[in-house]
């Protein structure tokens, strides 16, 4: 699904995140650089019986020092990180707050799973603890909805506020969708993106029963890999209409062209070849570039077996034979699967590579996986001229998304 017709333009112009390899933007693209990872130990909880002992936490993150307001530091982590993220973003962005036109602004920030360490904890106080009730906050922790109706308080933004959810997709959506908004001409300017805390007992119980975690570390591609590590945080984008922040001196960052999505329609966890295709090509066709346009493709990437070769598959079948020239990897060798962030956290990774002209590498990397034959920058990251960039969100149940970013321009 792509919008029709020319629209108007939408430019980057603040991004922001929080991940187990650095809380801002700056401390994050230094890690991404260096090819350091954040992925050990699990700290945060008693681990049980868990045979799966390793995640990718958010350590380095004082909700005190990063949020603004006392109801988001009384919030779940996954709001607290949306609201850092969103603050990172508009600073960046140089909007003022509150916005001076909310009602012609967006806020469209969702979750995979919403407040899931607040509902174990109730669930622990009423079936454990034996108590009586639950925290009186417990309901608006839980609700995926609540990061960005704190964003919208804390920035003035009185436009359409709602979440996305669509697995590990949900951040992709979320900035596809408010690209269109202002394409389309409903909004000039939106915070869009999504945040994730899903690192806990329970959330590792259930991970594990579908034994698609790996118990020493993430390595897409790659012949080692033997499944995914989960990762936590949020990925945000301010977006705005060309024109809106060009009167207003805005440092243009990237400029978003392509949007596509698809569903498979065909199974709950294996992938298939045809929607991921689909959907970047329709990113593609939205952008008007060619294949051979995209000199750098984020892949989602999960270090799963199935994934890794569907996505190759897919990548070959849109670009042919300049496959070949493409630079891929997969961040989440540094930084975890970030769920339903992960589509915001690499936006911003693509915007970086394009803006400093560098491919981060894909770490961990030993040999090529059986159909894994691309060039997926292993270890370590380089240097190269970079037109354009293409960012894949694949989901669970077949939901796929893909953005297309290009550099700044008149």
């Amino acid at each position: 699904m792509a919008l029709n017709g020319k629209g108007r333009r939408v430019a980057v112009t603040g991004m922001g995140v929080v991940t187990c390899i650095g809380a801002n933007v700056e401390k994050f693209w230094a890690a991404i650089k260096s090819g350091t990872h954040g992925i050990g130990a699990i700290e945060s909880f008693p681990l049980h019986d868990l045979y799966i002992k390793i995640g990718g936490e958010v350590r380095d993150f004082d909700p005190n020092e990063r949020c603004k307001s006392k109801a988001v530091i009384l919030s779940d982590r996954f709001s607290q990180y949306a609201s850092a993220a969103a603050y990172e973003a508009v600073q960046q962005s140089g909007l003022e707050t509150p916005f001076k036109n909310g009602e012609r602004a967006a806020a469209i920030v969702g979750s995979g799973a919403g407040g899931l360490s607040t509902l174990e904890k109730a669930y622990e106080d009423i079936f454990v603890h034996k108590k009586k009730a639950t925290h009186p906050l417990t309901l608006l922790r839980i609700i995926g909805s609540t990061a960005v109706a704190h964003i919208s308080i804390d920035h003035g933004i009185k436009g359409p506020v709602f979440g996305t959810v669509s697995a590990c997709s949900t951040a992709a959506h979320a900035i596809g969708l408010a690209f269109q908004m202002i394409k389309g001409g409903s909004v000039d300017v939106a915070v869009a993106g999504a945040s994730e805390a899903a690192i806990n007992y329970g959330s590792m119980r259930a991970w594990q029963a579908m034994r698609v975690l790996s118990p020493d570390g993430c390595y897409p591609f790659s012949k080692r890999r033997n499944g995914t590590v989960l990762g936590e945080g949020a990925g945000i984008l301010v977006l705005e209409e060309m024109e809106h922040a060009k009167a207003r001196g805005a440092t243009i960052l990237a400029e978003l062209l392509g949007f596509g999505m698809t569903s498979d329609a065909s199974d709950m966890v294996n992938p298939d070849i045809d929607g991921p295709a689909r959907a970047m090509q329709i990113a593609l066709a939205e952008a008007n570039l060619a294949p051979g346009d995209i000199d750098y493709v984020n892949a989602h990437g999960t270090a799963t077996s199935a994934n890794d070769i569907n996505e190759t598959r897919a990548i070959k079948k849109v670009f042919g034979a300049h496959a070949n020239r493409l630079s891929v990897s997969s961040t989440k060798s540094m930084h975890g699967h970030c769920l339903g962030a992960a589509g915001g956290v690499e936006a911003a990774v693509c915007v970086q590579a394009m803006r400093e002209g560098f491919i981060p590498a894909t770490i961990g990397f030993d040999a090529p996986g059986n159909e894994c034959d691309l060039d997926y920058t292993p270890n370590e990251g380089r240097h190269r001229d970079i037109g354009y960039t293409m960012s894949n969100s694949f989901a669970f149940g077949g939901l796929n998304a893909v953005l297309v970013f290009g550099p700044p321009s008149n």
